[in-house]
């Protein structure tokens, strides 16, 4: 288990606001007919998936995070997919 700093959360974080926000705007041009729902609860499982992937492939895991890390990251994954759902809103 690798032990992760704020900045290196804070980098993943980074990438997952892209890589989220890039497949969102794929998904919207691919069906932009969708339920709205259905498309926020799919943006956050991708960043779910994409997290924890992120997580293991540096030997660690969102369980062995700090408190501290944690909020970070449920504070930024909200402003992400409120961020995607106005753009869609649009």
């Amino acid at each position: 288990m690798t032990p992760l700093t704020e900045k290196s959360i804070s980098e993943i974080l980074e990438y997952l606001e892209r890589s989220v926000t890039n497949l969102s705007k794929e998904m919207i041009n691919l069906e932009s007919q969708g339920n709205f729902e259905e498309f926020e609860y799919f943006i956050s499982n991708q960043f779910d998936i994409r997290l924890e992937n992120i997580l293991k492939a540096k030997n660690s895991s969102i369980h062995h995070l700090e408190s501290k890390m944690k909020n970070m990251i449920i504070q930024r994954k909200k402003i992400i997919i409120d961020s995607i759902t106005k753009q869609m809103s649009r």
